[in-house]
């Protein structure tokens, strides 16, 4: 039987349901961004420009592929996830990682150079409270990267764009896809998650400064960025 998470994102839910879709989530996610998902996390890894030898850590890393990717160049580039079958599925990637929520990371104050969370905001109970978690941790000067399902700006290709989340992406998860009712939560999350404004209100108001966000794919994806004053 399938296990989703409901829009209430209750902590041991999400867990439950990623730890249920970690044996094919890879793949599944090749095939739902149409091969797209390389490009959007070389994408995160540059809008982070985390110089080598710095400290990054990557929220809702799942199986640590994104966590590889911000590796790249020399940075020490730390795993997180709060679902130990992801974690597991990625035990083979050579990042460190590390079981935790992002709403209380296991980490100090000031710790990081920079945090990165890559299709996980939208899965976090109070992302808020996750967007000043991740300000605590990080030093002064440091930056925030969010990447994320978003508004598309032309009207036609947001229609076309929901009209793909709520019919054609979940056959398609049925297709490949471990736990396939996982992705009838994620249509439903992503049209419930907020346009590209209010986000970048919601990191200003959680004390990140120099907050702009750039379009990917449209604007199906969102890169939302902040600086550690």
């Amino acid at each position: 039987m399938g296990v989703r998470a409901g829009l209430d994102k209750r902590p041991a839910d999400v867990a439950a349901m990623f730890d249920r879709v970690a044996g094919r989530y890879d793949l599944t996610n090749t095939v739902l961004s149409g091969g797209l998902d390389s490009g959007w996390r070389r994408a995160t890894r540059e809008a982070l420009d985390a110089r080598p030898g710095s400290t990054v850590l990557d929220v809702a890393a799942g199986t640590a592929v994104s966590t590889v990717e911000l590796a790249a160049g020399g940075v020490h580039a730390i795993a997180c996830d709060f679902s130990q079958g992801m974690l597991r599925a990625g035990a083979s990637r050579p990042v460190p990682k590390v079981a935790g929520d992002a709403m209380a990371l296991p980490l100090a104050d000031e710790s990081v150079d920079g945090v990165v969370i890559s299709f996980g905001l939208r899965n976090v109970a109070d992302p808020r409270q996750a967007l000043r978690e991740f300000r605590r941790v990080t030093r002064p000067g440091g930056r925030l990267v969010v990447c994320e399902f978003s508004r598309p700006t032309w009207a036609p290709f947001r229609t076309v764009y929901t009209e793909y989340l709520m019919r054609a992406l979940p056959p398609i998860a049925r297709a490949v896809s471990s736990n396939p009712e996982a992705y009838v939560y994620l249509a439903e999350s992503i049209r419930a998650w907020p346009a590209q404004p209010e986000l970048a209100s919601w990191l200003q108001e959680s004390g990140w400064g120099d907050v702009a966000w750039r379009n990917l794919t449209g604007g199906a994806v969102a890169l939302h960025r902040g600086t550690r004053a």
